[in-house]
């Protein structure tokens, strides 16, 4: 299996607003395809402070609103389930990522403050990423797009390893990577490139 024309453009579109390519985000959404964007978009931007936070994403709301914006939230979009359900949720989606790492990382998380690993076991994967409306190994392969470029390659090594987990194939992950190539290679000559070598070794 591989990407569609419309996942190659979340990835860019992700991607950009994740690296603060104002020009190249604001493109991306003026040129969507038809039916984009829609929820999987959305879904996308509420990932964004993730790994590039809280300023950026709000900044990439406000580019987004005057390229023509994301459209109207659908009811369901409005996640109404408690703090509880939500650790429970995010600590399973945890286990599926991580599989036998899943009780080191979580040491090590708790390690540098107790507060640290429930916030990522219950926003970052409770609130963010264990949402419905995009299927879990296109948030991983986002993950996977930002990470390469971020150049965090033992969360890169992890979220590769998590797509695959959640039914990516190892081409898929080859061709996010090629997708945002020209994104990254300006600023950071060759990181994509080792990226592309250490998914190569995982697969």
């Amino acid at each position: 299996m591989s990407l569609s024309s419309s996942d190659r453009r979340l990835l860019r579109w992700f991607l950009a607003c994740t690296l603060g390519n104002w020009e190249e985000a604001a493109r991306a959404r003026r040129e969507a395809g038809p039916g984009e964007p829609d929820r999987r978009w959305r879904e996308a931007w509420l990932q964004v402070h993730l790994f590039a936070g809280i300023p950026r994403q709000v900044e990439a709301a406000q580019v987004l609103a005057l390229a023509g914006g994301l459209g109207e939230p659908d009811p369901d979009e409005i996640d109404r389930t408690s703090d509880l359900e939500q650790r429970a949720r995010g600590s399973e989606f945890f286990d599926r990522i991580y599989a036998g790492d899943s009780q080191p990382v979580r040491a090590m998380l708790a390690r540098g403050h107790p507060e640290f690993e429930r916030w990522v076991l219950e926003h970052a994967y409770g609130r963010v990423l264990s949402r419905p409306g995009l299927a879990p190994e296109r948030r991983e392969l986002l993950a996977v797009v930002a990470l390469a470029a971020l150049g965090q390659e033992r969360q890169l090594a992890s979220h590769a390893r998590g797509a695959l987990r959640c039914g990516a194939t190892p081409e898929e992950l080859d061709e996010a990577l090629e997708a945002v190539l020209d994104l990254v290679e300006p600023e950071h000559p060759g990181r994509i490139a080792e990226a592309r070598r250490m998914l190569a070794r995982l697969a």
